[in-house]
């Protein structure tokens, strides 16, 4: 266990806190909380590169506990009305598509490794500022009804690029060892 890995265990302990401060309507702690789990993020890559502390837990747990915090408060605001449904379906089905395309080459052992792309690296970003705008908004922090409005779709089309480029990996991968074999 290295320093990055209790920083990323720490940050997959806080949703379940944001996502009750969120509940509870305390938008302010939920939007400080979701600040505080993004710089954790930064610095545990940052330790994990400078101090040679990378570690294959690490490799996992990372995007893993990014992806638990995205998808839990897209499916809390999405509950609460404040993303439109359709978004957070599109969300929770591109991410739930991933995992069945690992999953089923698996199963069909034909492993695959998933990547981040650059167009999903964009897409993590662009949710994770939906995020914040949404939460800050939430807080009093800012009016920002214009601009999530326009959010939400940049959202929306990142997130139908990302898993298009997933999926014909995907496809790439599975015909290339059908074709092999």
């Amino acid at each position: 266990m290295t320093l990055p890995n209790f920083i990323t265990i720490a940050r997959f302990i806080m949703v379940p806190v944001i996502i009750l401060a969120m509940i509870n309507g305390q938008m302010v702690t939920a939007f400080v909380l979701f600040l505080l789990a993004g710089v954790s993020d930064a610095l545990d890559g940052f330790i994990a590169r400078r101090f040679s502390q990378k570690s294959e837990l690490g490799r996992w747990l990372d995007p893993a506990a990014d992806k638990f915090l995205l998808v839990s408060v897209f499916v809390v605001l999405g509950w609460l009305g404040v993303l439109p449904a359709w978004l957070v379906i599109l969300v929770v089905f591109r991410d739930g598509l991933i995992v069945a395309a690992v999953v089923l080459s698996s199963l069909m052992e034909n492993p695959v490794t998933m990547r981040p792309l650059l167009v999903s690296k964009a897409n993590t970003t662009a949710q994770i500022i939906l995020v914040g705008l949404v939460l800050g908004d939430l807080a009093g922090l800012a009016e920002l009804d214009a601009v999530l409005y326009w959010a939400n779709y940049a959202v929306a089309g990142l997130t139908i690029a990302s898993a298009s480029a997933y999926l014909v990996t995907w496809l790439k991968h599975m015909t290339a060892e059908q074709e092999a074999g």
